[in-house]
């Protein structure tokens, strides 16, 4: 067994029922404590994964790991390079997932485990130079996880792809901090930087293509809301705010919120009353003009047989250009998106 916590039993082919505890896992589990049966060389030996179990248990119990098994974990950390990529994925899904998240994604940090399984991590303890200075990373991070999870009820109760954006939204500070000169810290485009990264490593570690593509998407968007200023979008920008969030929005909405670790509350506080008045717009405007439902006023069969074409590369820019008009100003109605189109291809055709 992996544990003297699991490795108990009960017999009950006898004439009465017998406890089998031989590695004392009743006092460790009274005292909140994760052993090995063997010792943790061995243990660990004999499955590497072991390690990783350990940080997910400690995760879901809050229990603490024997120095011993700690002292295994650190000094042969490589050897969970020898596990597959489906099997490091499952078990750091069933951490992540857990009641403590911040525990074993901690354990495995300071283990070095993190280095060889999920590397953009502890890259994020970023060192903090006296002239330059900012945010912990990694800290900042650990802490919007913990603010996603508790805004999880809005998704339905525990969600895997908000918590893997909280964790990974930042990742691409490290590869774009610029210190500047006189003070401060810069990380220009790093939700950019941060969304291929995030999509390489969730490839490596084989997750699927549907919870790649919504964690890609969100740490692609997590920093958009910080152009809204004080509400000073128009109606065109909301709309496209929806449409790239897609069927997302509602986890933006909780990443967005969850970003907010400021220790300020009157800015803190401020704002949430503009992410109230975002969400208020886009409620608004979703009760008017169906948001979700976004489409050109017209569809491709309307546009191949107004401009006379066949199905080409035409017919998309057409339906592109009309999806423009439609997030610019809103619902345009048959007759004004025809007008609108035929001076478009007549554009076109005659510059």
């Amino acid at each position: 067994r992996d544990f003297t916590v699991n490795s108990m039993a009960l017999e009950l082919t006898g004439a009465k029922p017998e406890f089998i505890d031989p590695f004392d896992g009743l006092g460790d589990l009274g005292k909140g404590i994760l052993r090995t049966p063997a010792s943790a060389t061995q243990s660990f030996t004999d499955d590497p994964l072991r390690m990783m179990r350990a940080a997910r248990f400690a995760s879901q119990l809050n229990f603490e790991i024997h120095e011993d098994v700690l002292d295994a974990m650190s000094s042969m950390a490589s050897r969970i390079s020898i596990i597959s990529a489906e099997r490091v994925r499952e078990e750091f899904t069933k951490l992540l997932m857990s009641a403590h998240p911040r525990v074993g994604i901690t354990i495995l940090v300071d283990t070095g485990i993190a280095e060889l399984v999920l590397p953009e991590i502890p890259k994020l303890r970023l060192e903090i130079d006296e002239h330059h200075h900012h945010k912990d990373v990694y800290e900042h991070s650990i802490t919007v996880l913990e603010q996603a999870i508790a805004q999880e009820e809005r998704l339905g109760g525990p969600n895997l792809v908000i918590r893997l954006a909280a964790l990974l939204h930042d990742i691409g500070k490290p590869k774009t901090r610029n210190l500047i000169e006189g003070g401060g810290v810069s990380f220009h485009h790093h939700e950019v930087v941060g969304a291929r990264l995030s999509k390489n490593r969730m490839k490596a570690l084989r997750f699927d293509n549907e919870t790649i593509d919504a964690v890609e998407t969100l740490v692609a968007l997590h920093l958009r809301f910080h152009g809204y200023g004080d509400g000073e979008w128009t109606d065109s920008a909301v709309r496209r705010y929806v449409r790239d969030a897609g069927d997302l929005l509602t986890h933006l909405h909780v990443l967005t919120r969850a970003d907010c670790t400021t220790r300020n509350a009157k800015k803190a506080d401020r704002l949430a009353r503009t992410y109230d008045g975002l969400e208020a717009r886009i409620a608004k405007l979703s009760e008017e003009e169906e948001l979700s439902k976004i489409r050109p006023d017209l569809d491709g069969a309307q546009v191949m047989s107004l401009l006379g074409i066949k199905p080409s590369a035409d017919v998309g820019k057409a339906l592109d250009f009309l999806m423009e008009l439609r997030m610019e100003h809103g619902p345009l109605g048959e007759e004004r998106a025809t007008q609108e189109l035929l001076q478009w291809w007549k554009a076109r055709r005659h510059p």
